[in-house]
């Protein structure tokens, strides 16, 4: 079993930054992918960003690309997500989740692939 804590939501003004942590602990397989994904009122969960353990290179979503970067320290199964240029529309409850390796393009977006998630942090943009 794996647990998937986060932290560092909070609120915020717009244009401004806030990080986001996420750290694994468990059986944690050797080859991952860390995801962000977000829930804004009203709305349907949706991707923001991943990234693969032993690899450097980030996915996202169009409306965070350019403001939001994803990053990592395998070495404590943690990633990161830093959200600049925060705006109204930013305001969501950020879950991060972990899933196996998958190799088709686009895989880590597939919500219902991931198997451990966590308990979500709540990030407030005001205006």
């Amino acid at each position: 079993q794996v647990q998937v804590v986060e932290s560092g939501g909070g609120l915020v003004q717009a244009g401004g930054s806030l990080r986001l942590s996420c750290t694994a602990a468990g059986r944690i397989p050797s080859t991952y992918y860390m995801g962000w994904f977000r829930q804004g009122p009203g709305k349907e969960r949706e991707f923001v960003a991943a990234i693969r353990r032993n690899y450097d290179n980030g996915y996202y979503a169009d409306s965070v690309k350019g403001r939001f970067t994803i990053s990592k320290d395998d070495a404590k199964n943690t990633v990161y997500l830093q959200m600049n240029s925060l705006k109204l529309e930013d305001t969501a409850v950020y879950y991060c989740a972990m899933r196996g390796y998958c190799s088709s393009y686009g895989c880590y977006e597939a919500q219902n692939a991931y198997d451990y998630w966590g308990q979500g942090t709540q990030v407030t943009v005001s205006s």
